[in-house]
């Protein structure tokens, strides 16, 4: 029944993406876009791939700085397989890459999944104030163009809300009221519940969670990690900016564009669904619109920016993996220690 449920889980998601690639298509003259896919410059293209490279890298090494208050054990080029690795899960499944990620370090560096999670939740934190003060910077400097796109978005969701008023409100309420029974319950049975194995072991995992979250206060070079922070959503930006360049119907947008574009581009890439597939390019499409640039265009440029980035994690994630398997399978060969006249077979 779980392996069931396992495989209709992924034709859910894969049909989901399917879907979403569809309706971003629909409508689209096919052979513009093949027209417009045959111009592509592949220099500016590697070019955004190696930024995108050095993005990767700096994130590792930024990982690894928040783990370092938790284990000194730990390497840039640990995290970096880990990160990877991630990245690569997120294709197949939303969102557990992160725990992925945290599962390989383990293997490789001994750090409990639950501290380093910890520091992912924290990351994940950085990334969405980045994304909002990018976000604020965008309608500042492009607020002509994007004042439009969100305003619709907004109202949309708004009048949403107003036709399920009463609906939202219940769902809050027994919300609230079903915390406060859990919290007035968890004080009274406070006693009981400590002696329950389940409870302590979520104690620790609590803790060590906790541990991995706080660790950002005790990063012994900040100054270095906001710098890396920064880095890391410059080479989203220049990535994105370059591609520009990649197909000669978007290489006289402005950088300020592309600010744009890496805003709502990268709200699309945070739904749930493998690699933001589908989501992504219809956003960055409708952002192109904006600046005059046609459905196909659009489509085209947002083609090539996802799938080049996608293939590249393929690549590199799918080294990290098998490196990791190779790492493992030395880590876990058998070695015979003598004990008085006993030789018994450890693994190490």
């Amino acid at each position: 029944m779980k392996k069931l449920l396992d495989i209709l889980k992924y034709v859910f998601l894969f049909g989901m993406s399917f879907f979403l690639m569809w309706y971003a298509l629909k409508g689209i003259d096919l052979k513009l876009l093949q027209n417009h896919l045959q111009e592509i410059n592949y220099f500016w293209l590697g070019i955004s791939l190696l930024v995108a490279l050095a993005g990767f890298a700096s994130r590792a090494y930024r990982w690894k700085m928040q783990l370092a208050p938790i284990s000194t054990k730990v390497s840039f080029k640990d995290t970096y397989h880990a990160t990877m690795i991630g990245y690569l899960a997120n294709l197949v499944l939303p969102r557990m890459g992160e725990v992925f990620r945290c599962t390989i370090l383990k293997r490789s560096s001994d750090i409990p999944v639950q501290a380093s999670f910890g520091t992912v939740i924290t990351e994940r934190l950085l990334d969405m104030v980045m994304l909002l003060l990018l976000m604020g910077l965008a309608f500042l400097v492009e607020f002509e163009h994007i004042n439009t796109y969100f305003l619709s978005l907004l109202s949309d969701k708004y009048y949403s809300i107003q036709e399920n008023k009463t609906l939202l409100y219940l769902l809050v309420g027994f919300g609230i009221g079903g915390l406060l029974v859990v919290i007035f319950l968890a004080v009274f049975y406070l006693n009981q519940l400590r002696e329950i194995r389940f409870f302590q072991k979520a104690i620790t995992l609590i803790k060590g969670f906790l541990e991995g979250v706080f660790s950002l206060s005790k990063v012994k070079n900040k100054p270095a990690f906001v710098a890396h922070t920064i880095f890391i959503w410059f080479s989203y930006y220049l990535m994105g900016y370059l591609s520009f360049f990649a197909l000669p119907a978007t290489a006289h947008l402005s950088p300020f564009a592309a600010l744009s574009v890496l805003v709502i581009g990268s709200l699309g890439m945070s739904v749930p669904v493998q690699g933001g597939i589908g989501v992504f390019h219809i956003m960055v499409r409708s952002t192109l619109l904006l600046y005059g640039i046609s459905k196909e265009a659009g489509m085209a440029f947002a083609l090539i920016n996802h799938t080049s980035q996608t293939l590249m994690v393929v690549l590199l994630g799918g080294i990290s993996f098998l490196l990791s398997l190779i790492k493992s399978g030395k880590s876990s060969k058998v070695v015979a220690v003598p004990t008085d006249s006993i030789s018994n077979e450890i693994t190490v």
